[in-house]
């Protein structure tokens, strides 16, 4: 099975060189061109726009960074929809608002081709092993028939009906995520600052009943205040402001996700956008009494 990848970023270049790994052909497009030179040494080829990957290939993946690139990359000239059409199929897996994953369907499909949207629940280490969970929404054709791909980036798929509940999933799901993130870096400096030590609260928190992979995974390095991106904080604060905003249209309250994404925006100004999301947890230290 031959499958275009556009977006090679972290989790990008992971899920690319799985497909790899795993016996499919694969054709790469990243809008710096020199990041397929790693892939292309696995057996990977280079389609210089998107348009020649669309040609190229029955089915193309997108993971891209937001909605901005993720319509950039279909509308924008030697773009997906140049080389749409009927058999071709085209799969977002980028985070982004159900609008933008409506606009680009739209555009898809009336072009004749097939449209999913897939974003995905986990970050690098996932993506590296093949543990993602996907959220599809859209053509349950296409879904079908993207299985085999599906069953080598993820642990588990959903499909989830029309075009736009892939989106508000993944984006309840990462508003959880940073909610949860803060209150996590609060406990830490609450218990360091009190005078207990915060590695007996990771130790005691791992075997309670709100013991979780993010609390196990991030909270020794926190500690160490290493911040190596597996989720950059900059596309968590995004995706709050996007679950923001679907709670706005929903008339649903949301005061704690809105002072979780007080916290990232601090973050950011701060020059922490590139860290880990788990860097939030610096402004909270930084914070005297």
């Amino acid at each position: 099975m031959e499958v275009g990848f556009l977006g090679l970023g972290i989790m990008g270049k992971a899920m690319s060189m799985n497909l790899l790994k795993n016996g499919f052909k694969v054709t790469v497009w990243n809008r710096t061109l020199s990041k397929c030179n790693e892939l292309v040494e696995f057996g990977a080829s280079i389609g210089e726009t998107p348009a020649q990957v669309v040609k190229k290939c029955k089915l193309t993946i997108a993971m891209l960074s937001d909605p901005a690139a993720a319509l950039s990359v279909v509308f924008d000239k030697d773009g997906v929809l140049e080389q749409t059409g009927s058999g071709k199929g085209y799969i977002d897996m980028s985070t982004v608002d159900p609008e933008t994953s409506s606009k680009i369907c739209q555009a898809i499909t009336s072009k004749g081709g097939a449209f999913l949207e897939a974003p995905v629940s986990g970050s690098k280490q996932p993506a590296e092993t093949g543990q993602l969970v996907i959220l599809a929404a859209g053509d349950k054709g296409l879904y079908e028939e993207s299985i085999p791909a599906f069953d080598v980036l993820g642990k588990k798929s959903f499909f989830l009906g029309q075009v736009g509940n892939g989106a508000k999933m993944k984006l309840v799901i990462n508003m959880i995520m940073g909610s949860v993130m803060n209150a996590f870096s609060e406990g830490l400096v609450l218990s360091e600052r009190s005078g207990l030590n915060p590695h007996d609260l990771l130790d005691v928190l791992d075997l309670g009943a709100i013991a979780n992979p993010m609390f196990k995974g991030k909270g020794p390095a926190m500690l160490k205040s290493n911040y190596s991106p597996a989720f950059p904080l900059k596309h968590q604060q995004k995706d709050m402001r996007l679950a923001l905003a679907l709670g706005d249209e929903n008339a649903v309250s949301m005061p704690v996700a809105a002072a979780a994404n007080e916290s990232f925006k601090k973050a950011r100004s701060m020059g922490l956008g590139d860290l880990d999301f788990s860097a939030v947890h610096e402004i909270l230290k930084m914070t005297k009494d």
